[in-house]
């Protein structure tokens, strides 16, 4: 009896163990998620699609704050509205923070700041210089423009309204946000917290989530109290699919990969066989596709590469003394240069990568191509092809039927028309072991 009863007694410790063990894991499970990403470098195709599908992740886990620690010098406009946008719609405060010290929040970094529901700097950081990059102060020759053009106008006043919709919606410096557009301004930590462009300023990462505990931000239209202590914090790393868009929305990359697809579809196309060129070609041109879709891209320039590259192949099959070729190479060098619709200085093809694929292009669509198909089209020197227009002299008399030689061979042979010996014959078909043969003005036996 005794015995029977120990088994029992240890499952029941056990049952209680468990049991004192679930406050403790609901508890862990309680504390408030705070998750850190960082930005350093332009405001890109990628580094939009890391924040957003990171602050989605964050609202399906119910997060308390997503901390975005900022280094930027700006970027794409697209980029940075869809970044906003994901800001606006959140259910998740977003906290961005200007950290380090030296690090700086300019250009499209002043208009994610004025979205997120809290704008915090380190001490030296910098905001501001908001102006499309597009729009240059300085006119031709360098020389400052007295009068900007209408279309000028139109993205200046489009920007300082973008930029003051959200300081209104923040209850941030709305007359600081026209200048920084306007003017470019900018602002040190110190001062953008005296004018009210930004909510706090933080030594580091645990000084601002101190300072923020207890704080109430705006979320649809209600008013959230920030939890933060005792927090339990998270740093959210890049994956595979940020470092791939990275990778291929560059835009050198997006050009060879461009290139790459459309030299192998032609090469595919001209000389059918394993299908390498070809698979290798759509890869390229889908990854081309999808990047390009992702970049501020001109598409008269993106038509100007496809039809020099049809000049250069129509040059190769259609030989007109340079005139195709040159005017490919002309329409290929244009349209690269005026690929990438931005001023900005890393969304530029490199003027050598774009003469390298020209002279490339050049050399093998205009020689390399057009000798192939010269030599596609020259005479057959071997084979059954080749005994048709080859001479032959007859070895004997006949009417329709008799032997000839040709080729170092002896060949039944059929004929129209009346055959002497020694007379000097033209083949002018085969069948089978048969040729047919036709009189020639010669008069002496043939070279065989």
């Amino acid at each position: 009896m005794l015995g029977s009863m120990k088994p029992i007694n240890l499952r029941a410790s056990l049952l209680l163990f468990f049991i004192a063990l679930l406050p403790l894991h609901s508890a862990a499970s309680e504390r408030p998620q705070v998750w850190l990403m960082q930005i350093d470098g332009a405001i890109s195709p990628a580094s939009a699609d890391y924040f957003m599908s990171t602050l989605r992740r964050a609202e399906r886990e119910g997060v308390e704050l997503l901390v975005l620690q900022l280094d930027t010098p700006g970027g794409l406009d697209a980029s940075m509205r869809d970044m906003v946008k994901a800001i606006l719609g959140s259910t998740v405060p977003v906290a961005t923070f200007v950290a380090p010290s030296g690090s700086r929040a300019a250009s499209a970094g002043t208009y994610i700041m004025y979205a997120s529901h809290i704008a915090a700097m380190a001490p030296a950081t910098n905001i501001g210089s908001s102006t499309p990059v597009s729009i240059s102060p300085m006119g031709m020759g360098g020389e400052q423009s007295e009068q900007p053009s209408a279309m000028e106008k139109k993205v200046i006043n489009d920007a300082v309204a973008y930029l003051q919709g959200l300081a209104e919606l923040r209850g941030r410096n709305e007359a600081w946000a026209e200048e920084t557009v306007r003017e470019g301004a900018n602002l040190g930590a110190s001062e953008a917290l005296e004018l009210g462009v930004i909510d706090l300023i933080a030594e580091d990462l645990e000084d601002l989530l101190a300072s923020l505990h207890g704080r109430e931000v705006m979320l649809d239209s209600s008013t959230h109290s920030l939890q933060l202590a005792d927090h339990q914090l998270t740093r959210i790393e890049p994956g595979w699919r940020y470092e791939l868009l990275s990778l291929i929305t560059d835009p050198n990359v997006a050009y060879i990969l461009l290139m790459i697809g459309l030299y192998g579809l032609i090469l595919e196309f001209y000389n059918p066989g394993m299908g390498i060129a070809g698979v290798i070609g759509i890869i390229c041109l889908l990854l081309a596709g999808f990047a390009l879709h992702m970049l501020p891209i001109n598409y008269a320039g993106l038509a100007l590469i496809l039809v020099g590259v049809g000049l250069m192949v129509a040059e190769a099959f259609s030989p007109s003394f340079g005139v195709l070729g040159i005017g490919g190479v002309v329409a290929f060098v244009a349209g690269s240069i005026l690929l990438m619709d931005s001023d900005l200085p890393g969304y530029q093809i490199s003027l050598p990568l774009i003469g390298a694929f020209a002279a490339a292009s050049a050399a093998v669509f205009i020689f390399v191509i057009g000798a192939a198909l010269r030599a596609r089209q020259s005479k057959i020197v071997s084979g059954m092809e080749a005994i048709i227009g080859a001479a032959a002299e007859a070895l004997e008399d006949f009417d329709t039927q008799g032997r000839v030689h040709a080729q170092g061979e002896n060949w039944h042979a059929r004929s129209t028309q009346p055959i002497r010996r020694g007379q000097a014959l033209r083949i002018t078909a085969i069948d089978g072991l048969t040729v047919h043969v036709e009189p020639t003005d010669e008069q002496h036996p043939p070279d065989n």
